[in-house]
């Protein structure tokens, strides 16, 4: 057998090698005590480093990768097996060990409280409550379902809600709803986990939409998106809430402008808040629409959490080998704006205010919500004081 479980390479009391294959970043971030680092797609050119002489386990993403590895090892003669579930499953053992201690999980959930409302006030709080506050997107009443799919920033949203629940004016109630589509086991334990440990009332539905887009030949992401989006509307709705809150942040936003206009040749934003096509009285927020992405980087790293990055069962080859986003077009963006940045601090504030600040007099052409197009030729004849000033100025 070259698969073995998390449990039995901890209680395996022989001397043991344990290596871990994941990306360097990501071992120097965090990695079981004592294990030697080999990238999986070098380890072939590394054997030198590996014992013959003790039992080798192999800590990658999921398993895959080091299942691989294991097996055309363990031909050669080596005593080597992969971690079922990879380095999640050493995590999920972690947090289950120390939930098992009370008192300590209480007082690690108080400082994740405490840090919202304190260290990270400036970036994170303040900036959750000023886009509550600028985009109206709570009323006196509301019944709200914070949508979890367990990464970083859901998780954040769930526990901001939380704070503006106990510390705030508002009159208003709220869900934590989380789906679960189809996760494997180690996913959805450490959904389970992470709302334990930070304590987080979940309420969990299944559904079956992993099964039903797997059939799906073509744009399967796109059908998975809005197959999980309408799950959520109706379930929220069945809950009583007139609104449903999803974690997207303003480097989604940002990103979202961007892939519009250079891939789709159209200039568009992700709203801040919108009415449900299909679900009469229901609507979307999005409440970290002002908090940047790196700040929830470094809200989570500062309490070394854990999140799932993407239980998508199309991206776990992708996710296997330490990014669920690689190759894709918002990989691609991600990075052009980091290019960009280097050159100018102001890049991502300028992108996000190209959408506020749209003169539809300079726009050749645009669509309202109804459909309808408007042409500039259509009202040129009207010459307006804009396009005198314009002229003026050239």
């Amino acid at each position: 057998m070259i698969i073995r479980t998390i449990t039995e390479m901890v209680t395996d009391t022989r001397e043991k090698c344990v290596i871990d294959v994941r990306e360097q970043k990501d071992f120097e971030t965090e990695s079981y005590p004592g294990a030697l680092h080999i990238f999986w797609e070098d380890f072939m050119e590394h054997l030198e480093e590996v014992p013959k002489d003790r039992p080798v386990y192999l800590l990658c993403y999921s398993g895959r990768r080091s299942e691989e590895i294991a097996e055309k090892l363990q031909q050669e003669g080596y005593e080597i097996y992969s971690i079922e579930g990879g380095y999640y499953s050493w995590l999920r053992l972690k947090i289950e060990n120390f939930m098992q201690d009370e008192k300590a999980a209480e007082e690690r959930c108080r400082e994740i409280e405490h840090s919202i409302i304190k260290k990270f006030r400036k970036e994170i709080w303040s900036q959750f409550t000023k886009a509550l506050n600028e985009y109206d997107m709570i009323q006196e009443g509301d019944k709200i379902a914070v949508c979890i799919s367990g990464g970083k920033d859901s998780m954040l949203m769930a526990k901001l809600f939380q704070e503006l629940h106990k510390h705030g004016n508002r009159n208003f109630d709220v869900v934590y709803l989380v789906m679960n589509p189809g996760y494997n086991d180690i996913n959805y334990q450490t959904i389970l986990n992470n709302a334990k440990l930070m304590q987080v009332p979940i309420t969990v539905f299944h559904s079956e939409i992993y099964n039903i887009v797997a059939k799906e030949g073509e744009s399967p992401c796109y059908l998975c998106a809005r197959m999980r989006r309408g799950a959520l509307y109706s379930k929220a709705q069945e809950l009583g809430c007139n609104k449903i809150a999803l974690g997207h942040h303003y480097d989604d936003v940002i990103e979202t402008i961007m892939m519009g206009m250079l891939y789709s040749g159209q200039v568009q934003t992700m709203m801040p808040k919108l009415h449900a096509s299909n679900f009469e009285s229901m609507e979307l927020i999005r409440p970290l629409y002002l908090i940047r992405e790196e700040d929830i980087i470094k809200w989570r790293d500062y309490h070394a959490l854990h999140f799932i990055q993407c239980a998508c069962r199309f991206t776990e080859n992708c996710a296997s080998c330490g990014g669920t986003e690689k190759g894709s077009k918002r990989a691609e963006i991600k990075q052009l704006i980091r290019e960009l940045r280097q050159k100018s601090p102001f890049i991502e504030s300028n992108i996000f205010k190209s959408v506020e600040n749209v003169h539809l007099n300079t726009v050749i052409c645009y669509k309202t919500s109804d459909g309808r197009k408007h042409h500039f030729l259509d009202h040129y004849s009207e010459s307006s004081d804009l396009e005198k000033e314009q002229e003026n100025n050239t």
